[in-house]
């Protein structure tokens, strides 16, 4: 069973890092004068505010402050300033064992999709795609943060994952699996194949979206993780937006579903709203979900955090 990092509360301390690339000083004050205004107690990295280049500070310097959050007593949520990329650079310097010891919520999406996984599979740790600390803003959607502190606050369950009213989900093959639900951003994921950080999805349900991106290249990658065996090994699947991704050659995100993942023969549920996106469904890395696509239902079928 998987580790659950013990429950937010109150007034708890948030923990800042950045641990890919580097965001504006005045974006992560605002944010963090938001955490404030909701009550929590924040501490900021030592190398928040780096800058180096595309990277905020070296991957040593990234590392070391990820495991200072771990090792911080008083620390119970951490939230990376945002994705990016070089986020896999740190995964070398991370201590699995201490970190398995002392479990923290941890939350974000984009390039932070591959700490998530390696967190599961290393750690065996709950991990959220979720908010990460550039979503703290005034214009955020209160579903967003419905959804965020849904998860983390709360040993409740079952929990489904629901998107905004309005916004239906669309199921493409029939079935009802449950198992762990892994991935996240389909350009992070497919970046592991082949390393020690390969994701792993034996067994589980496979969620995966992406942005930015011309189909043509969402083929390329998706038949990479197909020709990698991720589909084959996988019990489900579950297909986020693309969001801003051109069509390519006449041919859009939903034909790339219709063409490619459909005929797997998995059971398939479409169009969550999730990390891209403007509307972020929180999904719990590592946590048991049942996914039926008769009910087009996603549901989480065990606690993702633990009481305190």
């Amino acid at each position: 069973m998987a580790i659950k990092p013990p429950l937010l509360l109150p007034g708890d301390t948030v923990g800042v890092v950045s641990l890919g690339s580097p965001l504006p000083a005045a974006d992560i004050n605002n944010a963090v004068a938001i955490l404030r205004t909701m009550g929590f107690e924040v501490v900021l990295g030592n190398y928040v505010y780096a800058d180096n280049g595309f990277l905020s500070g070296t991957d040593e310097q990234r590392a070391f402050d990820l495991m200072n959050m771990f090792a911080d007593s008083k620390v119970r949520l951490i939230l990376p300033v945002r994705g990016g990329v070089g986020i896999a650079g740190i995964l070398p310097y991370l201590d699995y064992r201490f970190i398995a010891s002392n479990p923290k919520i941890l939350s974000g999406y984009s390039d932070v999709t591959v700490l998530l996984n390696a967190l599961y599979q290393f750690s065996n740790l709950i991990t959220f795609s979720s908010l990460m600390l550039l979503n703290f803003r005034t214009d955020t959607p209160p579903y967003n943060f419905d959804q965020f502190f849904g998860l983390i606050s709360s040993t409740a369950y079952p929990k489904t994952i629901q998107n905004p009213q309005g916004i239906p989900m669309v199921s493409k093959v029939p079935g009802n699996v449950t198992g762990p639900i892994v991935g996240g951003n389909l350009t992070s994921l497919v970046d592991t194949l082949g390393t020690p950080y390969e994701i792993d999805t034996r067994g589980c349900i496979l969620f995966l979206e992406e942005t930015h991106e011309q189909i043509n290249r969402v083929y390329r990658m998706i038949n990479h993780l197909k020709l990698a065996g991720k589909f084959a090994d996988c019990i489900g699947i579950v297909m986020g937006e693309c969001t801003n991704c051109e069509a390519s050659y006449g041919k859009t995100y939903d034909d790339l579903i219709n063409e490619v993942i459909v005929p797997l023969g998995k059971p398939l549920l479409t169009r969550l709203s999730a990390a891209h996106g403007i509307y972020k469904a929180a999904v719990p890395i590592g946590a048991t979900v049942n996914l039926d696509t008769v009910n087009t239902a996603l549901t989480i079928t065990e606690p993702t955090v633990s009481a305190r």
